[in-house]
């Protein structure tokens, strides 16, 4: 198992009423469970809009279980933002 840093922002970050936390898992499918496991309701269903980039790389279309997490990383949980 990796273990790293889940940031969230905007809309995510007020739902989760927290800035970032610990993961522990090896793929985004995992963390994104153990995120839904701890934080029912709101941020479950903010987490269905966003965009999440893997240590600075964004994940696109990708499944979930296929992106390998490392150790010490980084998921960016991005909602949709408005504005430009």
């Amino acid at each position: 198992m990796a273990a790293g840093t889940i940031r969230y922002w905007a809309a995510a970050k007020a739902a989760a009423g927290t800035a970032e936390e610990r993961y522990t898992a090896e793929t985004l499918a995992e963390a994104l469970d153990g995120v839904r496991e701890r934080h029912p309701g709101e941020l479950s269903r903010v987490l269905l809009r966003c965009s999440f980039l893997i240590d600075g790389n964004p994940v696109g279309t990708r499944g979930h279980e296929t992106v390998r997490l490392a150790e010490g990383g980084t998921v960016e949980v991005l909602p949709p933002f408005a504005g430009g």
